[in-house]
């Protein structure tokens, strides 16, 4: 049997998410973002493409570094005005039975006893869809936003974090028993308090004496996604995600990516295959490939390349405005994403330096990603030829235009995989969980948080 490829739709709620520009195409609705239907809409066509979830990304700031400023942020629309993605959740769960959810938020800015409850709400209110893609934080002005003067350095977001999962799943594992709530009508009795626990944690960051205010919900702790691609990163994804997310310019860069994670994975007492790892890839298709690539020339007419530019510097924490755009980008630390830099020096495989007017064609349509262009057959054989070389999962599919990508994609690529026998034709029953993994609802007895249930021996 064909190895069964994943797919995931990458939204944000704002206009221009990943592909600035696009929002001016006559044909996109990313501007209905403040629209439920918007939302709903999009979640029934996912549904219907058997996609596993919606992944919804987030920001807590501008991108104000292209120009040392955020002028040119605003004036593309480049993810401000952008509305908080937990709120859209609900409705799209009311007219979808399977489709899960991701959406990030960040371990910086919040505390996590609030946090929990928020998730546990939707854990139960999505019955067992939700996933949570941990962020530790990337955009110096969002730390400016929440009275910092910047953002802590790149592995000690990855220390902070750590402490803040330990809460969270002190409060989602270990402090309602499964059989606490009883709701006896003749004792009078909902819960049992007796067999509600307070956690008592006392750390570094946090102290979290009392008990989770949330009922245990069908997954009880959320999926954890993440999206972290550094050496720290991936070791926090090791640890603590069941399903990751990354960015690579080619396919050997890919396949190198993956084996640092599943061999991760191993090295933290899991499966190599514990953690399900999409790719981001932005698929433009339709019935011919004519007709495809001449859809490909129309979306450039709209793309900004500047616009791309003012994503590429928060991404990379470079003013790229400072440079000429013939300029090579070079070798650069960057306290923001690391592994961007190293993606666009792998995209040259003739080993030539990217320039700054590279990194901005090449990101205009679909970010950090690369795109493919192609009828539903010639991106099924893509697909398929990634999938067997790199070992990955599947597929974070970004947008050129909303809901139209979406839709092509629905309409010519998986009909054309599931006739290979390479893509599901129907969902598996139960959690988020259990229909990416296929091992129950909650979390496995060798994941981290596993550790922290009532009764379990607490991790050191």
């Amino acid at each position: 049997m064909a190895r069964q490829i994943r797919f995931n739709a990458f939204d944000m709620n704002c206009v221009a998410h990943q592909s600035a520009g696009m929002w001016r195409h006559p044909d996109d609705q990313a501007w209905r973002y403040k629209d439920l239907r918007y939302w709903t809409e999009l979640a029934q066509l996912l549904e219907r493409g058997r996609f596993d979830g919606i992944f919804i990304a987030d920001v807590l700031g501008t991108y104000d570094v292209y120009g040392g400023n955020n002028e040119a942020a605003i004036r593309h629309g480049a993810q401000v005005p952008v509305g908080d993605p937990l709120l859209v959740i609900p409705a799209m769960a009311f007219v979808t039975e399977h489709l899960g959810f991701g959406v990030t938020a960040g371990t910086a800015y919040e505390h996590p006893y609030p946090f929990a409850r928020r998730m546990s709400t939707l854990d139960h209110l999505t019955n067992g869809r939700i996933g949570w893609n941990v962020v530790t934080g990337y955009l110096p002005s969002a730390a400016r936003n929440m009275g910092h003067e910047d953002q802590l350095e790149h592995d000690d977001r990855y220390d902070h974090a750590d402490e803040y999962l330990e809460v969270l799943y002190k409060l989602w594992e270990g402090s309602w028993e499964d059989d606490a709530v009883v709701r006896d009508r003749e004792t009078g009795i909902f819960t049992d308090p007796s067999k509600v626990h307070e956690i008592g944690h006392v750390g570094k960051h946090y102290t979290v004496p009392g008990i989770h205010l949330a009922e245990p919900s069908p997954q009880r702790s959320p999926v954890i996604y993440q999206a972290g691609a550094s050496s720290r990163g991936i070791g926090f994804a090791a640890e603590n995600a069941e399903a990751i997310f990354v960015a690579a310019a080619t396919k050997a860069g890919l396949k190198s990516t993956v084996a640092k994670i599943r061999d991760a994975l191993e090295a933290a007492g899991r499966d190599r295959y514990a953690a399900k790892i999409y790719t981001l890839l932005t698929i433009i298709t339709d019935e011919t490939s004519e007709k495809a690539r001449a859809k490909h020339e129309e979306y450039k007419a709209y793309a900004s390349e500047e616009g791309a530019l003012v994503f590429m510097s928060g991404w990379m924490g470079i003013d790229l405005s400072q440079y000429d755009l013939d300029e090579p980008i070079g070798n650069v630390k960057s306290n923001a994403i690391q592994s961007v830099v190293a993606n666009f020096q792998e995209a040259a495989e003739d080993g030539s330096q990217w320039t700054v007017r590279d990194i901005a064609r090449h990101g205009a349509i679909g970010g950090l990603g690369p795109f493919v262009v192609g009828s539903g057959s010639e991106i099924a054989d893509h697909l398929e030829e990634w999938v067997r070389d790199t070992d990955v999962d599947g597929f974070n599919l970004a947008y050129a235009i909303t809901p139209g990508s979406f839709e092509d994609v629905v309409k010519w690529v998986i009909p054309e995989l599931q006739k290979r026998g390479s893509y599901p034709t129907e969902y598996t029953e139960g959690t988020l969980r259990n229909k990416l993994h296929g091992r129950g609802d909650r979390l496995p007895d060798e994941h981290r948080g596993a550790g922290f249930r009532v009764g379990a021996r607490v991790p050191s």
